[in-house]
Parts: C-alpha cells; structure tokens; sequence
C-alpha cells in the first residue's frame, strides 16, 4: 500500500481542512464538496483524511461492515450473532467518473437467481464504503444515473439492488466527499444539497507559500515513508484530538438562543428546506467540541454559515456563490441583542455583564475564525499545539467570498482597441425557451434532450448482452429459454435457463448534446439594442443547456479571423462569462467562423463520437473581407450540410431593405432561418423542430 501524502503537511487550505475535520468529528454533518480551480490539492487534502479517522469495529467476516454492537438485522451476510467483532481501519472508497450502476450498488447473479433461486449477490461501492468515506473526484462530471443511486442511498442510509423480483438491501450511511473544477460543470442541486459543507478552493499568490508547497511536495515524492514519518507526531496528535471532540460531542450544548441565530440565518439568506437549519446545527455542535467547549457560541453558528449555506443560496448557475458577510453579521447580532434584551426582562436587569460565561462563551474560545474577507482573513485563535495551525498558508480556501465566482471571473469590459470597435453591452433578461432537439435517435450521455438509447427510460425491446447482463427483459428470456425444457430434462417447477436464454433489455430515454454556438460580432452587429437581445437569446439556451445535461461551446468572429471563445465544456456559467464581455466591430469573417466550428465539431467527434452537435449561428448573413466573402461562407457552410450537422441561424438583420443572406445560408446549411424579431416569441429552442423537418426532407 502506497503511503498517502500526510494532513498535517498540507500547507494552508484552513477552511477545507477545517471542513473535513468537522465531519471527522461528526459524521452527520453531511459530507464535504470541495470546489477549486485545478492543482490545488483537492484530491491529496481529502485522501489525507483517511488516516486521521479512529478505527471501526466490525462482524468479523461480513462483508458490509456491520457493527457487531447493533448489527443490521437485514444484512445479507446476516444475521449475526453477538460477539466482540474486529477493528479495522476506517475505508475511503473512490467512485470512479464511468463507474458503471453494477460497480456501484452491486450486482445480482440473474442467472442462478432465476435457475437456482439462490440470491448471489457481490457487494459494490456502496457497501464498502459504509462506516467509511465515500469519495468521488470530479464529481460534476457523474452520469446521472449514478448521482440518483447516490441521492438514494444518502436519503436513505442504506441500497437497495432490485432486479426482476429478486431485491437485496444493505445499509449504507458514510461521509460523502466531492472535488469538482467549476469550469468543467455545475452539479445537479438535488446532489449540491446533499453535501452539508462547501469550500472553494485556489492556489496561494504569495511566492514564500509557494515555494513551501513545491518544496514538501518533492521531500514527498523523493521518500514517501520518510516524510511521512517526520509528520507522523502532528499526525498522531490530530488524530487524538479527533477522538477527543468525539467523545465530548454529545455533552455540548445547543440553547435556544443558538438556535434562533440559526433560523434566522437561513430565512434572511433564504435557502430552500430546512436542512441547511440541520446540517448548521450540527456544524456549530461539532465547532464547539473541536475546540474543546459544551456550549455553542454565536461565532460556531457564524462559522457554520459561511461553511453551509453558499452552495444553497444560488438560484440559477450565472448566480456567484458565497455570502454577503455584512448581512450575515448583521442578522447574528440583532438576534442576539433581541436574545439579550429578553434575558434582561426575565432577570429585571438592565445592564447585566454577560462576561466569558454568557451566551457566546466569551468569543468563541478555540473555535479557528473563518475571518473578515478572503484578502485579509483574521488571526486564527486556534490552540498554538493545533498540529494543522501550524503549517505554511500556501493556498487559500474561501467559501465565504461573496466577490467569487462559480467557474470563471467575468474579465473586465475589453474597450474599444480599433476603429469601429465598440465596447461590450450588457445582454437583455433571458427567458424560458422552448425544448431544442436533434432528430434521429442518438447514443450519446445520459442527458435530459434528445431522444436516445440508453440505460435507463422505457423499454422498446430486447437483444442478446455483450459482456455483463445489466437490464434483464424478462418477457424475451422465458420466450427464448421455453421451446428448449423438455430437451433439457426439465422436471421440476423451476425454469431451465442457460446463459444463451438470456435477453439484455433495450431502453429509450434522452441525452445531452453538444450545443455550440457561432456568435456575429462584427461591426453590422454592433447596435446596441440588437446585440443585448442576441445575448438575451444566448442566455436563454444556456441556461435551457444547463438545465438539460448540454455541453456547449462559443464561437465569435469579426475583424479578420474566428475565434474559439469558449471550447466545449459543460461550464454554462463560464460561456456565460465569455458571452457578457463580446466586444463588436470590424469587419465580418463569416466563413472563418463557419471554418472554425467545422473544425471544432471534427475534434469533438473524435473525442466524444456519441455525443452529437446543434449549430446555432447567430449572424445577418453578411459576410466582408477578402475575395468572394459570401462564397466562402457558402462553402464553408456545405460542409456541416455534408456532415449532417443539424442547424439554425438567427437572422439579425433589420432595417427597411433586407438582402436576405441569413436566409441563404440556413439552406446551404440545410438548417432553418429565424428573424432576430422571432426570438422571444418562438425562441430559437422552438425552431428546432423546424430544422428537424427540414433536413428530413433535404435528406
């Protein structure tokens, strides 16, 4: 076994070590997500952890880690009869991005279920992290399909594996850790909600703090053994302290006024449910016994809010997230002053000195600040002994800036750099658009568009498996295996069945696709009204893409040349970013930008064939510079005409005389035209199906 970059040797990072101490602590906290640019020791913070856990006692030979002191009555391996169990080290489990359903729940033997009767079950992910961490790196990028099993199993606390009739449970309560780079995605908000702490994440800009990391890192990768060794005391000394808090959680003390300063916390900043009230609850409940106290003090609940509460605030992922420190600080103290002057009516005191004993403890008492703004924190008032305040402050973790941005910082507005340049402008309200779709029947991600063959959704049919049976169609088994039981000797009431009677069921459902769009920012463009509501329109796909699993992509051209804006990514909110600071001007290169996307989309086939595109070409059809600019454009169309890439174009054209070049190029491209005018009142979504036709017939 590999030895594991030590905790306590990560430099800096307080408020992601601080996280994941806490539900070392205490468990029900809920789990950590981790959301940070790439490089930043995400992974290496949370695969530290592992060792600091205390060890789990278990039922010596079960297979689902049972407690021997209140085993699960429906274990499988059970049931269990009493007895001292074995103490194992605590697991920490990764889910791999393309596990498959099978790896992560288990698998049921259907072919002795069905011809023996016998439940044979191997047990999958869940069951081995169970009593352990269950850690997922680049979580955004989950399929869907296996981010329901996980909401299912984190609602739950237990799995259940469930194939025609034959049905397994198991418990299956761990801590759910998650890294993810905004950049690449935003998670689904049933799956954000389930985490119950957040931290963002970025590398340090100091060179002194720099250099400690870079340095550490190589003493690490020059002998592993010995630098783990040279931090085994700091380690040894977390890991007591870990144990500690433990046993003195259940004697701290949550009072009502606490509880009031939570309330009042989630309802000012108006979070959905009422578990961001629980998880900060539990979170100022194991502040208070991580710093070694029995009453929680108003700087526990502080704490806990900027921890809890910035991944539940946001409404739509162009919302940045964080929290308005002002507000926060604000509510904490009106309603401790409403608290006290209640007191002082009780007691008939007017002045009273609450002095150290009062409700907030005397200012918190160990608890580590989560400090004043992310550019000047505040000095820890940690224990000097704490092995983890003692490293370097290399990178910085800041859940709490209200200033910081889900995936990428918006630039500043570029201003006019040439002649007949004009700067950015601000894109119009999107609006809700109707479903956009590519025609056929597509194999591509798990995804909420077009129509496609997948895991999951209705079943049309059946076929032999290739490899592992996943999805049994039972109808087509018996069908195949019932002309074959008398040749088989069957004599019993049972079903002969044989590997080659078995039948995989084929399903329908939808996929996500690669929406990718070729964005008109030349100077016939440039008025302002007209370029605020294509931005409008955008928008609007965007947000429709996010909410439907799309990749997307952003394409500009103007001046002389094409350029690739925004490379495909599942990062709406960066697209959105990109689209916000589009100068216009110049002249228009209407074949280059076409040129661009072919070659794009040529990449992206190779990379993801089963994902297919839709191009949206935001343009008035003009096209300028260089011998024969519409000809070009012509050509470079028939090229995604050739390839079958589904299409539309925006005509953006307006005035009293239109030349009706828009028009043009949506049938060379084979697709459909839609005037700038038509927009909000059809949306470009709704054209789609139009375009479907249209190819249909072409074809």
């Amino acid at each position: 076994m590999s030895t594991r970059y030590p905790f306590t040797a990560v430099v800096g990072m307080d408020d992601l070590r601080l996280a994941l101490l806490l539900n070392a602590v205490s468990p029900a906290v809920g789990g950590v997500l981790v959301r940070g640019e790439k490089g930043t020791a995400k992974s290496t913070a949370v695969r530290a952890l592992a060792d600091l856990l205390p060890e789990v006692t278990v039922v010596a030979g079960c297979r689902f880690s049972c407690d021997p002191a209140a085993p699960d009555p429906e274990c499988p391996d059970g049931p269990h009869e009493s007895g001292p169990g074995t103490a194992r080290a605590a697991r920490m489990v990764e889910l791999p991005v393309g596990a498959s359903e099978d790896r992560l729940v288990g698998a049921l033997d259907i072919e002795r279920a069905l011809g023996e009767g016998v439940k044979s079950f191997e047990p999958g992910l869940l069951a081995d992290a169970h009593r352990g961490i269950l850690y997922v790196d680049e979580v955004n990028l989950l399929h869907d399909h296996l981010i329901d099993l996980l909401l299912d199993a984190a609602a739950m606390g237990s799995s259940y594996v469930e194939r025609e009739g034959v049905s397994v449970r198991h418990a299956a309560r761990f801590l759910l850790v998650g890294t993810m780079n905004p950049e690449e995605g935003e998670l689904r908000p049933q799956l954000l909600d389930r985490f119950g702490l957040t931290v963002e994440v970025a590398a340090s800009r100091e060179p002194e703090q720099r250099v400690e990391v870079v340095r550490r890192r190589l003493a690490y990768d020059d002998d592993p053994a010995g630098f783990a060794a040279r931090w085994a005391e700091d380690e040894g000394a977390l890991r007591q302290r870990i144990v500690a808090a433990r046993e003195l959680l259940p004697s701290v003390v949550l009072g009502d006024a606490v509880l009031l300063q939570i309330a009042a916390t989630c309802a000012a900043f108006e979070v959905d449910g009422m578990r961001a009230d629980i998880v900060m609850a539990r979170t100022a409940t194991a502040l208070a016994a991580w710093a070694g106290r029995t009453e929680v003090t108003s700087e526990d609940v502080r704490q806990a809010a900027l921890l809890a509460l910035p991944h539940r605030r946001r409404r739509n992922p162009f919302d940045a997230p964080g929290l308005d420190q002002d507000k926060l600080d604000e509510t904490l103290e009106q309603f401790k002053d409403e608290q006290s002057r209640d007191e002082r009516s009780k007691d008939g005191d007017d002045d009273p000195d609450p002095g150290p004993g009062g409700p907030d403890g005397g200012g918190g008492g160990g608890v580590p600040p989560q400090g004043d703004s992310p550019e000047n924190p505040a000095e820890s008032r940690e224990s000097p002994q704490s092995p983890e305040s003692s490293d370097a402050s290399g990178t910085s973790s800041t859940p709490d800036s209200s200033d910081s941005s889900d995936a990428v910082e918006p630039p500043a507005s570029p201003s006019p750099s040439g002649p007949g340049e004009r700067a950015a402008v601000k894109a119009a309200e999107p609006f809700r658009t109707k479903m956009l779709s590519v025609p056929g029947l597509g194999e591509g991600a798990a995804g909420r568009r077009s129509r496609a063959r997948t895991d999951h959704g209705r079943t049309t049919g059946s076929r032999r498996p290739q490899g592992a049976l996943t999805k049994l169609h039972l109808a087509a088994t018996v069908q195949a295996a019932a002309p074959h039981q008398r040749a088989r000797g069957r004599s019993g009431r049972g079903l002969v069945v044989r590997r080659d009677d078995l039948r995989q069921a084929t399903r329908e459902g939808r996929e996500g696709n690669l929406v990718l769009f070729v964005v008109d920012a030349s100077g016939s463009m440039a008025a302002r009204q007209r370029m605020s509501a294509v931005k409008g329109a955008v928008l609007s796909l965007l947000l429709d893409a996010y909410q439907r699993r799309d990749k997307v992509g952003l394409i500009t051209f103007r001046g002389k040349e094409a350029e690739l804006a925004l490379p495909p990514t599942s990062s709406v909110d960066a697209a959105a970013a990109r689209l916000e600071t589009l100068p216009t001007g110049g002249r228009t290169p209407l074949a280059a930008g076409l040129l661009k996307a072919h070659d794009v989309l040529r990449v992206e086939r190779l990379r993801d064939p089963s994902r297919r595109p839709l191009l949206v070409v935001v343009t008035d059809g003009r096209a300028t510079g260089g011998p024969e600019p519409v000809a070009l454009g012509a050509r470079a169309a028939r090229l995604h005409a050739g390839e079958g890439t589904a299409s539309v174009v925006v005509d953006c054209e307006s005035g009293m005389v239109r030349l009706g070049l828009a028009g043009e190029l949506a049938r060379e491209l084979g697709g459909t035209a839609v005037t700038l005018d038509e927009l909000r009142a059809d949306s470009i979504a709704g054209l789609v199906k139009d375009a479907t036709a249209t190819s249909r017939r072409a074809a």
